[in-house]
């Protein structure tokens, strides 16, 4: 990830609802969500949300797949680790002991 590539996903994510529906989608994981269930969900109207889907899609950090009619959306989590890879290229100074302590929050406790 380059420096405008981070710049698009940090932009995306400083908006209320793109926030709240990343955070909903990396929640759901491999299940994903339908673009109706998340705006009913964060009580957003489908059109607002479909906008907002489609900055969070540009900005690498959601996917989508079409099952019929139906659009379901979900987080990409490589778009989510390049960024955090990004942010945490030269964490701690050559010192890794002292990022250890971030890095136990990134671990899932699913």
């Amino acid at each position: 990830m380059d420096k405008s590539d981070a710049i698009a996903s940090l932009g995306a994510l400083a908006q209320e609802t793109r926030l709240d529906t990343f955070r909903l989608l990396v929640k759901r994981g491999e299940v994903g969500m339908a673009a109706g269930e998340i705006a009913e969900v964060l009580d957003v109207r489908q059109n607002t949300m479909s906008a907002n889907l489609a900055v969070l899609a540009r900005a690498g950090l959601v996917r989508s797949e079409r099952e019929g009619r139906v659009i379901r959306y979900f987080a990409d989590f490589d778009g989510m680790r390049d960024l955090l890879g990004f942010l945490m290229e030269d964490c701690c100074g050559g010192n890794p002991e002292l990022c250890q302590p971030v890095l136990d929050e990134l671990v899932c406790a699913c």
